[in-house]
């Protein structure tokens, strides 16, 4: 890798963990009224917009080192285009985090720093197995929006229409996956992802 492209990915990291996030497309459910919530239920709704915030984060490091290890165009493209969309639900997370009243994981560094090791080592493997990993992580990841959908307050339409447009963003990710090629991964690499997944979601929760 040449320094100046050293030097760009390492922006990227950066403004990734400390810049604010921007948005191309308006805020889901900007157009709701802030809902009137219980304490605890706003506890709630923040801890889940904090663990999609840090779902955010380590997609946007899993696509950077998988799309630096791209060998097709078109590959790389889509892994950057989902990386865009991936930057939009990392503005709209810390949105309703800020209006919630919570805060960002305390370890994102480190969430950023695994995945893009990861992303790298899938791109390492060439980018029909790198679209399959992606693939099998949009799959997972749409599951566990679907939960939080199931689990946020029915008062809090705000972060259900962020949730729910994400959800939606992730499926239609996986699909331009597979339409480029993706394998489908083993069975023992799915189980070790959705393992690593709960592991992730049980503690930014609370960190």
């Amino acid at each position: 890798m040449t320094l100046d492209k050293l030097i760009i990915e390492f922006d990227k990291g950066l403004r990734t963990l400390l810049a604010p996030a921007q948005s191309a497309r308006p805020l889901p459910g900007g157009a709701l009224s802030e809902p009137e919530l219980a304490a605890a239920d706003k506890k709630h709704a923040a801890g889940l917009m904090r663990v999609n915030h840090v779902g955010e984060v380590c997609a946007q490091a899993l696509y950077q080192g998988q799309a630096l290890g791209a060998r097709d165009p078109a590959a790389r493209m889509a892994l950057e285009h989902a990386a865009r969309e991936e930057t939009e639900h990392l503005a709209w997370c810390e949105s309703r985090i800020h209006a919630l009243g919570g805060r960002k994981s305390l370890l994102n560094p480190v969430w950023y720093a695994s995945s893009l090791a990861l992303g790298m080592a899938a791109g390492a493997l060439g980018d029909k197995w790198s679209l399959g990993f992606l693939s099998e992580t949009e799959r997972q990841v749409e599951a566990h929006l679907g939960g939080h959908l199931d689990t946020l307050p029915e008062a809090d339409t705000k972060s259900r229409a962020v949730v729910a447009q994400m959800q939606e963003d992730e499926a239609r990710h996986a699909e331009t996956a597979i339409a480029h090629g993706a394998r489908e991964l083993p069975a023992p690499v799915k189980a070790a992802m959705q393992l690593a997944s709960k592991v992730m979601t049980k503690t930014a929760y609370w960190v």
